[in-house]
């Protein structure tokens, strides 16, 4: 009976809701912990080889590949790397060959929320806690996303989250609060980005849909359609789907990140399939949402799962990269959560001391990983606005960071 119940709570559905930070530099958000046994590792095999990936000589890069494990410091990695891998494994991430810090502080804080620091990653600038995609003085700004489409790129958002919530949202959005859901889902349509996987079908539905969040009657699934997009919501429309236009939206709020939804791995091979098919380039952000909340509810259970979900997903983006030779990989973090530190433990990562120093976020450097063409310059310690400067160059964009009219 045992074997049974843990089953049946591992496919349920869970709907998590966030208590968003709107403005100020309050960063402790109230995130529910799901009720599932989440100390099952078994999805996740650790790399057997533990080398560096090569290095890669070519001079062009074609396609970006950036991924954000939200909340995400050092600890959180080498904490999942000692249970899933041991003292001497690798995370996938940490076989990329070069290694960076960057800072996170905002504009008016020296701890970011996500909205301040997916501004900062997205658009090249330091903003205020809570808004998106614009300065403090509301001046807004291109995010790296619409100017590697103006370039002719093929664009896409992957997220466990909703994809109104703020890491996806600064890369296709400009508000003043984060918490504007509705607004924020109606500018990332009309950005027209090629792919959006993602949970949260509840800001784009009508107000009398019972499921809906939105306060007026625009249907944006049924405006996705007219404007081209192939709408999908289950695993196997996933795997048919071809459209060059796909949103998917898998669950009315956030992901579960459970059976039978799609991993995370699975949205990032879909969305880098649909990028690529023309073979023209594109740019891809995947985010590891949740290893945020899990870090904001002290949950080192959840915390280790989260974040080698993510790997899986960087593993995807990784082994495509090595195929391709075009494609540049960058992971990082847009901030840590929970002060995370390991006291002690054994070699083997079966007993593991943790401790935690807040259920917010924190104001430590956090990790950036590199790999592919002109990866190099992304080693050293520098300022989070550092790494969309960067992505321009590669993709010779003009005029940026630059304020839209």
């Amino acid at each position: 009976m045992k074997k049974i119940a843990k089953t049946l709570t591992v496919i349920l559905t869970i709907l998590i809701s966030a208590t968003l930070c709107l403005g100020d530099t309050n960063t402790t958000f109230n995130y529910p912990t799901a009720k599932l046994d989440v100390s099952d590792i078994s999805f996740y095999q650790p790399s057997s080889d533990t080398t560096p990936y090569p290095v890669v000589r070519s001079k062009k890069v074609k396609n970006i590949i950036f991924c954000i494990g939200d909340g995400m410091g050092l600890s959180q990695v080498e904490l999942s790397r000692l249970k899933a891998a041991g003292s001497d494994g690798v995370l996938y991430m940490e076989r990329m060959p070069f290694v960076g810090l960057n800072r996170t502080h905002s504009a008016n804080a020296l701890v970011t929320d996500s909205a301040a620091a997916v501004t900062a990653l997205a658009c090249g600038i330091k903003s205020n806690n809570g808004m998106l995609g614009m300065a403090p003085d509301k001046t807004k700004y291109q995010t790296i996303l619409e100017a590697a489409k103006n370039k002719g790129k093929r664009t896409g958002l992957v997220a466990t989250c909703d994809i109104t919530h703020a890491t996806p949202a600064g890369f296709a959005s400009h508000v003043k609060s984060r918490n504007n859901r509705a607004k924020i889902a109606e500018q990332m349509l009309a950005n027209k980005v090629n792919v959006m996987l993602a949970g949260g079908w509840e800001y784009f539905l009508p107000k009398s849909h019972p499921e809906s969040k939105r306060k007026d009657e625009r249907n944006l699934i049924e405006e996705a359609k007219s404007a081209g997009y192939e709408y999908i919501q289950t695993p196997q429309q996933l795997s048919s789907a071809k459209s060059p236009y796909l949103l998917g939206l898998f669950q009315t709020g956030a992901l579960t990140t459970n059976p039978p939804e799609p991993t995370l791995a699975e949205l990032t091979e879909k969305a880098i399939e649909v990028l690529n098919y023309k073979n023209d380039g594109f740019f891809l952000m995947v985010e590891g949402s949740q290893i945020d909340w899990a870090c904001h509810a002290n949950n080192v259970d959840n915390t280790i799962k989260q974040t080698l979900l993510f790997d899986q997903a960087v593993k995807v983006a990784i082994d495509f990269a090595l195929k391709d030779k075009h494609t540049l990989v960058v992971v990082t973090a847009d901030h840590e959560t929970g002060g995370l530190t390991i006291p002690g433990g054994d070699l083997a990562g079966k007993k593991l001391d943790t401790k935690w120093s807040t259920g917010g976020h924190s104001a430590m450097d956090v990790p950036v990983y590199a790999f592919g063409p002109k990866a190099e310059i992304f080693s050293g310690v520098y300022d989070n606005t550092d790494i969309p400067k960067k992505f321009a160059k590669l993709f010779d964009i003009k005029n940026f960071p630059k304020p839209l009219k």
